[in-house]
């Protein structure tokens, strides 16, 4: 494992020259900035199950022509020349390969390669980065699991980009196996048509009083979001219940485990509630989390019954939703830019992140859908909201006035006040192929802020991989809560088939 060191500082904006020929000194975004703070040390792990095993040169060559060429890639960090710890900005380097490609040896005769990958994971949160080198490494395992014969991790530290763009550039190394010139093909949402936007379209008058109605809603959902916001960076606290962290969670190492469930079980779900995948991605997560907690207050109990409610009358549980407010390149246009050598071609890459608050119902219901249906009810408020903008444009503002100690120690009240973290990103239809190695299987997720648990959706091509990230001295069980969740959707399921919702 790379151990830690800090970098000398740097004095001069003109250092190493890489051969695209810039070498000039960036600053730091203010989310950058924010990710290097104590308390929000963050970083982004994905996980690449291969069908094959890894042939490293092959992807050392790969990563020369693609990766490599991102500037955040292959840059090293800059610090103050009087605070030898804080980070200024990045400057390019020339990037040494085995600095950064890790390959264990490792034996091919082990009783439970499952139990080693995710004793392996965990081990990586423990150590930090080195600040010396551009802040990303990728372990190469040739370690045969239930799902792969091969696994990849890449770590790389969260101010380099947001998950969302991270995942998008990593798939731009990608190819289709069955077409090796072609690039991954992301699933598309169609929109539809209301009733009440043709009707707005034909009649004047009616356009503008419904424009009025709709201003006044976005305008009374902001503020409505911006007081909670306010209050949950305050003083407003989640209650206390078994998957909430503790102080110094931050630091402590997680632990990854995933789920592998149907696609066409949450399309099905979808397309009979007339809802989206987040939609049903959100409710059988509040289911999952409702029985959990209810089995494990039933533990507490010591007499509780699993089918008993033994759930407190009233629980706070919220999670927080990052959105990413910088346009997200297109997988084609990431592809594009790793292949030309223009400069000022990635001056839109960085973190621009906005919050959003999401509370979770936690309850026991009869109807499996209820869940899915109150989540729809809560994320259609949201959509009709600008939390996200105004909690962005308030943090830049915090920034430039108050200092990074503030902005800080805000936003880790924010997430240390909440229970959890969420996320659903969309993948690849078809198979696709890392440098000519066939993937099963994408598993991402992050660690470093203030919350013992985060729960990640991924889909791939018929698959929909669900991933926790958990400190395990609060959720020593992950795996029942990914039992949990993975049941509320064969239940939701069920009552889809039951009810004859389904839609032809």
């Amino acid at each position: 494992m790379v151990g830690s060191k800090w970098l000398s500082p740097i004095k001069t904006r003109r250092t190493d020259i890489d051969e695209t020929g810039l070498d000039e000194e960036e600053p730091l975004s203010p989310g950058a900035r924010l990710f290097h703070a104590p308390k929000f040390n963050c970083c982004i792990i994905a996980i690449v199950g291969c069908k094959t095993k890894f042939d490293v040169e092959v992807i050392k060559q790969g990563l020369l022509h693609t990766l490599i060429k991102h500037p955040r890639f292959s840059s090293k960090l800059v610090f103050d020349a009087k605070k030898r710890h804080k980070p200024t900005g990045w400057v390019r380097t020339k990037v040494v390969l085995d600095d950064h490609i890790i390959v264990p040896d490792l034996d091919p005769n082990m009783d439970s390669p499952d139990k080693f990958l995710e004793d392996y994971i965990s081990n990586i949160t423990r150590s930090p980065m080195d600040l010396s080198k551009p802040l990303w490494e990728l372990h190469l395992l040739n370690l045969k699991t239930k799902e792969a014969n091969a696994i990849g991790i890449f770590r790389i530290h969260h101010s380099i980009g947001d998950g969302i763009s991270l995942m998008s550039l990593v798939l731009a190394c990608t190819r289709q196996t069955a077409n090796p010139d072609a690039l991954p093909t992301l699933p598309t949402s169609k929109k539809k048509t209301t009733k009440t936007t043709r009707l707005s379209c034909s009649f004047g008058f009616l356009s503008y009083f419904l424009g009025l109605m709709v201003l006044v809603k976005l305008l009374w959902n902001t503020l409505m979001d911006l007081a909670m916001f306010g209050a949950t960076a305050l003083w407003l606290k989640d209650t206390n219940t078994p998957v909430k962290g503790v102080p110094g969670t931050e630091t402590t190492p997680k632990r990854f485990v995933y789920r592998t469930v149907s696609v066409d079980d949450v399309m099905l779900v979808k397309k009979a509630l007339d809802v989206t995948v987040n939609d049903v991605l959100l409710g059988i997560t509040q289911a999952g989390l409702s029985n959990y907690l209810n089995r494990k207050y039933g533990e507490i109990k010591g007499n509780g019954k699993a089918d008993d409610d033994n759930l407190p009358k009233r629980i706070s549980l919220r999670s927080t939703l990052l959105v990413n407010l910088r346009p997200t390149s297109t997988i084609e246009d990431l592809a594009e830019k790793m292949d030309s050598n223009s400069k000022g071609k990635w001056k839109n890459w960085g973190n621009a992140i906005g919050y959003i608050i999401f509370p979770f119902n936690i309850a026991l219901r009869d109807d499996p859908l209820d869940y899915i249906l109150d989540a729809k009810a809560t994320i259609d408020k949201k959509k009709q909201s600008l939390e996200a903008p105004c909690t962005y444009t308030t943090a830049r503002i915090v920034l430039k006035t108050l200092g990074l100690r503030v902005i800080t120690a805000l936003s880790y009240r924010v997430l240390s006040h909440a229970t959890l973290s969420f996320s659903n990103i969309v993948g690849p239809k078809e198979e696709i192929s890392f440098y000519g190695h066939p993937i099963t299987f994408l598993a991402p997720s992050v660690y470093g802020h203030p919350q013992a648990l985060t729960i990640h959706f991924q889909s791939y091509m018929d698959k929909m991989t669900l991933v926790l990230a958990v400190d395990r001295d609060v959720i020593p069980d992950p795996y029942i809560l990914c039992d949990e969740i993975e049941e509320s959707l064969k239940l939701a399921k069920k009552a889809v088939i039951h009810k004859r919702l389904i839609k032809s």
